[in-house]
């Protein structure tokens, strides 16, 4: 597979599928998937939410860009971002030069349909989420694309379909590949699609034993 050592860093707002998505990245590429947010649960023994409720999203940005700094510095990682972690002009420069960065892009309409039913995510407890969900776009978007050396866009494609998309993308942004590793892991999408053609959407990720991503 790809450069064991390289890491590859999921950004993009809540809902874009980047815990999903992550998840069967690591497990093609045989990397080490790592989510930010739950690894701020396990350092703090908190939930997101109750870090909000009690700290304030200052406290947590803190905890958020501790985290980024440690969890970069690692070698052979696919690591899940909290949709709030490129705010931080640190976490930004860590993001970009200690790995590849892929922004999944989700539409505003996406996004509401996913997270419609979560009320886990603190930033989504308003009396209007879709507008709040087109604030954060706007004001997020040139972040996450000032950091990202790719852009995938993420729709009602099921989970293989956007792992094989981000895949074929990284070759060129991984040269110490061989390029035959790249064709390999290529190959071996394709037929793990053909098996498993009815893989759950993006949109319908499977319950998750820890609290969903709420940033």
């Amino acid at each position: 597979m790809l450069n064991p050592t390289s890491n590859i860093f999921l950004v993009g707002l809540m809902g874009s599928g980047k815990t999903t998505i992550g998840r069967a990245l690591a497990k093609k590429l045989n990397k080490r998937f790592v989510d930010a947010d739950h690894e701020i649960e396990a350092r703090t023994g908190a939930t997101i939410p109750l870090i909000f409720e009690i700290e304030g999203e200052a406290s947590f940005r803190q905890r958020e860009a501790d985290v980024i700094r440690d969890l970069t510095a690692e070698e052979g990682l696919v690591l899940a971002t909290g949709g709030g972690a490129i705010i931080n002009e640190q976490s930004r420069a860590f993001l970009k030069s200690r790995g590849t960065v892929v922004y999944l892009r989700a539409s505003v309409a996406s996004i509401l349909q996913r997270t419609s039913h979560d009320k886990s995510r603190p930033l989504l407890q308003t009396a209007d989420p879709k507008a709040r969900i087109e604030e954060l776009a706007r004001e997020r978007g040139p972040y996450y694309e000032e950091v990202a050396h790719i852009i995938i866009e993420t729709g009602r494609p099921n989970v293989q379909s956007v792992v094989q998309n981000i895949l074929a993308r990284l070759e060129p942004s991984m040269p110490v590949c061989p390029p035959v590793l790249v064709a390999d892991a290529l190959a071996d999408l394709a037929a793990d699609a053909a098996a498993d053609a009815a893989a759950d959407p993006v949109s319908d990720p499977a319950p998750d034993s820890t609290p969903a991503q709420p940033t």
